[in-house]
């Protein structure tokens, strides 16, 4: 039933073009019962892979600034880590709580984006060029830091912070924000998996189920992407995205 419902989700994910970590939280705590912190190994480490070929897609059209993502990435790595331990040390109901309330407050700039883009650019005003010099290195770490240790903490890609923190902090246009993006939650997924995993909170068994289940979903669900009219799919990425926020507050 596990590796079905990873299909079936997989299929989702890949129709929207979502990472999904928070659903995938949801289903495994609330639906199967796994413990949260497995919950968050799994969704962490099954990132690693799940993001990697789309890494490497935008990096091959060039839509990656590669400096400034390594550079954010080299701090996500040390705070996914710490993230990861410091869950380790939080009561399970406080952690299943503090992930919901996360998850939601994604969801809500991912809303805000789709739905709401003149709001987010007056909002957020982006840096109107690149970042360089000593700044970039000072402010690329901290804030590579700060973003790693959210989604170490509480196993979500965190991706709406990072592409805003690009665009407002290091003056990423908004599409090389996207593969950039990308580029710095691959170290952050595997930084905080490999610290769940010295916790002893990792399920081999769960994650080759969701890691599989989720890839052959997704690479299917990819294919019907140009099918659906445009609103539908806007409607679906915000519908499923507050969906494991709301279902980890409501019955976690």
């Amino acid at each position: 039933m596990l590796f079905i419902s990873m299909v079936l989700m997989g299929l989702i994910f890949g129709f929207i073009g979502i990472g999904g970590a928070g659903i995938t939280i949801a289903l495994l705590t609330v639906g199967f019962g796994i413990p949260i912190h497995t919950a968050l190994a799994v969704a962490l480490s099954a990132m690693v892979f799940t993001t990697l070929s789309g890494a490497v897609s935008h990096f091959k059209e060039g839509e990656v600034i590669v400096k400034t993502g390594a550079i954010m990435g080299c701090g996500g790595i040390v705070g996914a880590f710490f993230g990861a331990n410091f869950s380790n040390y939080l009561p399970s109901d406080t952690l299943g709580h503090m992930s919901a309330y996360i998850m939601l407050f994604s969801a809500v700039l991912l809303y805000m984006k789709v739905y709401h883009p003149e709001w987010m650019n007056k909002t957020f005003r982006a840096r109107p060029d690149l970042l360089e010099g000593g700044k970039l290195y000072t402010y690329g770490i901290i804030a590579g830091m700060i973003n790693g240790f959210i989604s170490g903490a509480f196993g979500i890609g965190a991706a709406a912070f990072i592409q805003i923190t690009l665009m407002v902090i290091f003056g990423v246009p908004i599409l090389q924000s996207v593969g950039t993006c990308m580029m710095v939650i691959l170290p952050i997924a595997a930084s905080g998996g490999f610290g769940y995993f010295l916790n002893g909170q990792l399920d081999f068994a769960i994650f080759l189920q969701t890691l599989i289940g989720q890839t052959i979903g997704a690479y299917l669900g990819a294919k019907l992407t140009h099918l659906a009219p445009r609103p539908i799919l806007k409607f679906c990425m915000v519908a499923a995205s507050t969906s494991g926020g709301l279902v980890m507050l409501l019955f976690y």
